[in-house]
């Protein structure tokens, strides 16, 4: 074991999409892990009942709730580092449900934050997103650039973040921020484009119902995005620091899906579906990651670069979707809000 990665880590949001994907770099790192569920009735586990049985087996599973003080002092205990990506992130949903976004990313923020700072710990990654810059003012986009929050979501994630910076300004929490632009991969939410998109098609669909096609993204495999978050831990650099992690490649909505189209084999026609379309001030028209910061603090660069590395991330991230047992965990004919 490599004696910088003998520390234990709480994992929030560990039944999530990269949440799960961080469990199993840190478990085959060396890294004692407790994996934060949202407590339900079902008992599940997420997306951590998909993960290798050997790397189920050597972690703390801890049911609760971040919105819950108490639960997360107990998830902090015994934790020298804490990587808080628990979190509402559907930006349709926040149209309809802002307060539940308050609740969670903020109070629980909060939650977490007044935890760590009772057990001392290490190190407290937050995990930010590239929608508190709203549509690019420059690009690529530095940390610098202004935030502005084109929906409850971005708002909620612009005050989490400038709560766990106020905790280091004002306690000495060693706080950094990491804010991943658009990352993909196996088992994301059909919430997103390349899921949604590779569902369809998956399924027989000829005809992909979309949102908006123009707005460009900047897409990050999660590998990449989970490399991040280790890199950072590794450098006490990003200490008080907000870093992008982020391709630094520019595609647009419908660009993406004409090359999913292609690396499926498929002709397809595109549908506007109104429901997907968000409110016009709302929608974010450009995103592209400045990652400079990332490659000189944490010594950061994605794997998955340009349009060949978008290219052999979506071909990973088909060939997971397309395996039946995986495609039937979703509902492709309907849509995700």
């Amino acid at each position: 074991m490599n004696s910088q990665n003998n520390y234990t880590a709480l994992v929030t949001g560990a039944d999530g999409f990269i949440g799960s994907h961080l469990v199993e770099a840190l478990v085959k790192s060396g890294v004692n892990v407790k994996a934060f569920v949202l407590y339900n009735s079902l008992g599940s586990w997420g997306w951590l009942e998909h993960v290798d049985q050997q790397v189920l087996d050597s972690i703390e599973i801890h049911c609760g709730d971040i919105r819950d003080p108490g639960s997360a002092k107990l998830a902090v205990s015994g934790c020298d580092t804490v990587f808080h990506l628990a979190a509402l992130i559907g930006i349709p949903y926040s149209y309809t449900a802002p307060d539940s976004y308050l609740d969670t990313n903020i109070r629980g923020t909060l939650n977490l934050l007044n935890a760590a700072r009772d057990y001392d710990v290490n190190y407290f990654i937050n995990t930010s997103t590239s929608e508190v810059y709203g549509s690019a003012l420059q690009v690529p986009i530095p940390e610098t650039h202004p935030l502005q929050p084109q929906s409850p979501y971005s708002a909620s994630k612009i005050a989490a973040d400038q709560l766990a910076l106020s905790y280091y300004y004002s306690f000495d929490l060693p706080v950094s921020i990491i804010r991943p632009f658009n990352t993909y991969g196996p088992r994301q939410s059909a919430r997103a484009v390349i899921p949604t998109v590779i569902s369809q098609i998956a399924n027989g669909a000829q005809s992909i119902k979309l949102g908006s096609l123009y707005p460009t993204r900047d897409f990050n495999y999660v590998s990449d995005t989970v490399n991040g978050f280790v890199k950072i831990r590794e450098t006490k650099a990003g200490i008080g620091e907000t870093i992008n992690i982020g391709s630094g490649y520019e595609i647009s909505v419908q660009n993406t899906v004409e090359l999913i189209a292609s690396l499926m084999g498929q002709q397809i026609t595109i549908e506007s579906d109104d429901q997907r379309l968000r409110p016009k001030s709302s929608e974010v028209d450009r995103l592209c990651a400045d990652n400079s910061k990332a490659k000189t603090i944490a010594d950061w660069s994605p794997e998955h670069a340009g349009i060949d590395g978008l290219k052999r991330g979506l071909k990973k991230t088909i060939d997971w979707f397309s395996d039946p047992v995986n495609l039937s965990k979703y509902k492709s004919s309907i849509y995700n809000v």
